[in-house]
Parts: C-alpha cells; structure tokens; sequence
C-alpha cells in the first residue's frame, strides 16, 4: 500500500466543479475503491498511516487541493478537531457527489471488524447506533432465537452428551463437567459449564492460556473440542439467561484484567451476552496471545455494532458448517 501525506492549502473558497456530479452505483463500488482519501487531524496522520499501512488499498491524507469529487469515498477522523474551514470542505465533498462518512464505519463495512486501534470514547457514546443495546425489540429478538435454537440443538444433543459422558469417564478420573468462573453481560460473574476435555488437574499451578496442541486436553477432549461437543453443557447457561447461542466468548477474570491494559475498550464486549459461538470464532483461527484477542476483539466490536437477527442467523449457520469440518476453536 501506497501512503502519501499533502500539505495542506487552506483557501477560503473552495472551487465548485463544473463537471457532470457521476454518482456511485451501488455500496459495492464504494468498498472496491483502490484508493481512499482520509480527513484528520494533523497530529494523527501518522498514526493512521501505519495502522492500514497493511491494507489493499492506498490512502491519500489531508489533500484538500482536491476540486473534483465524483465517484471518490472521503473519510473523516476525529473531525470535531478540525477547523471549521477543514470540516466545510468534507461538507462541500458531500454535495459534490463524494461518499463521505467516518474512517471506522467505512472500514467496518470494506473489511467485515472493526479496526478497534482507531476507536475512541465517541464510538460508542451513542447508544442508539447499537441496536443490540438500546431496542428492546431487538432484544426480545436475540432470546427468542436462543430458545428455539437450544429446543432443536437439545434434541441431537442429549444422545451425543450421554455418550462424551461414558467416553470421559472412561479414559480419565475426575468429574465429567466442570464450572468455571467466567466474566459475563455488565461485567457480573457466572459459572461457564463444559464438558471436561483436560486432565483433572490441569491447572494446578494456575490459570493459564488454552493452546492448540495443549498436553493437558485428553484423547476424547481433542475430539469433543473440535466438534465443539464439550460446549453442549452450555444449554443450561443459557436457559438460566447467563449467556446467549451467539456472542462474545466469556472469558476469566484473571485473563481480561491482563488485556485491558494491551486492548482499547475490552470490556465493551461486556455489554452483551456472552454467547456460546461468535462472530470471532467463525472467522479467526484458533489462537491464544494478545495478538490472537487483538483480532477476535476486532469482531467482537463488530458484531456488537452491527447485530442483527440475521447476522445471529448467519453465525449459527457458519457455526454447523466449523462443526462438521471438525474446525473448532
């Protein structure tokens, strides 16, 4: 990727082009650009260079020499601190025939997460712009397909759960379930039921990270978790309301304290129900560093964003198709 910075000429009059205004088809063209102008302040034009310096396509940033606006995407960055002459300029764009909107909800739509490095404190004092949050409709939605989701999954369920109980009880000691403490919707705490894949002392020199190839997981915990048969337990999670079929993954305490230090606005994630699957673990391979909940961070906020019943619908889907193929997280 290309990146360039101009120098600002500030020009009390911008000149209005004479050219025919041609208008973009569709929002497919909008996300197919391969070049993008970027509005922001100053002191931020670095920053943001090095942030998508990775992507597919160029940036150009602060050009305001620019008089020909059809078919170009304007994004803006912390535009409350521009001066007034620099944010009538992205008012000028608009009426010129430029798709102009915020750098994060362009790429939250060109990308499919959200690039959680540009977020700030006005991101997410809107409440209306998360439906999953503020209509109640939406709510009522999201627990309804959660009692029809887990009615059908218990009718295949209860055979499979009898038999990954004979089969862990069978290959090593210790309980056939265990509970763990688990950080939930407002930050309340609750006990995650699974079925045991990992010796019975797995942690017994503490909490630590679950890896891909961890010595702890047994013979059968390999397989249940692959098919994600070790999260069938969760029905009663979310029976009880503690959780939802779709959301963020519940993660410990002990863990989230270390990656809110690493990850602007981890606990956001908070403001949901925690789910059994996710928008993260469908589209991010299995990981365990900072790294790895940078990314699935990056999806958590995206969905939380932009829920719909249909996204749910979409996840579970996914979900069925990671199960079959064996490619649990």
């Amino acid at each position: 990727m290309n990146f360039r910075v101009n120098k600002i000429e500030e020009t009390d009059n911008y000149q209005h082009t004479e050219k025919l205004i041609k208008r973009f088809k569709s929002k497919t063209q909008v996300l197919n650009q391969k070049q993008i102008y970027v509005y922001c302040p100053v002191d931020r034009e670095r920053e943001i260079g090095e942030i998508i310096d990775d992507y597919s396509f160029d940036i150009v940033v602060n050009d305001y020499s620019i008089t020909d606006f059809s078919c170009k995407v304007i994004c803006h960055f912390e535009s409350s601190h521009l001066s007034k002459e620099k944010r009538q300029f992205l008012v000028q764009a608009t009426e010129l025939g430029a798709w102009v909107e915020p750098l994060v909800s362009y790429l939250d739509a060109r990308l499919g997460y959200t690039e959680v490095r540009l977020l700030h404190s006005g991101y997410f004092l809107h409440q209306k712009a998360f439906s999953i949050l503020s209509t109640k409709r939406t709510q009522l939605a999201k627990r309804i397909i959660d009692i029809i989701a887990i009615t059908m999954l218990s009718i295949l369920a209860i055979p499979i759960c009898i038999l990954a109980a004979i089969a862990i009880k069978v290959e090593s000691k210790g309980p056939i379930l265990y509970r763990q403490r688990r950080t939930g919707q407002y930050n309340d705490e609750f006990y995650v039921i699974k079925f045991r894949s990992m010796c019975s002392d797995a942690e017994k020199f503490g909490a630590q990270w679950a890896s891909k190839n961890d010595t702890r997981v047994t013979r059968v915990g390999e397989f249940i978790r692959k098919t994600r048969i070790d999260e069938l337990p969760q029905i009663i999670n979310i029976l009880k309301g503690e959780m939802s079929i779709v959301g963020p993954r519940p993660e410990r305490e002990v863990f989230i304290s270390e990656l809110e230090k690493e990850i602007p606005y981890y606990r956001f994630r908070h403001a949901v129900k925690p789910g059994v699957t996710g928008l993260a673990q469908v589209s991010y391979p299995y990981g365990a560093s900072v790294e790895d909940a940078v990314w699935k961070h990056k999806y958590d906020i995206f969905y939380i964003k932009h829920h719909s019943s249909w996204l749910d619908i979409k996840i579970l889907f996914k979900t069925v198709k990671v199960v079959l193929f064996g490619m649990g997280r």
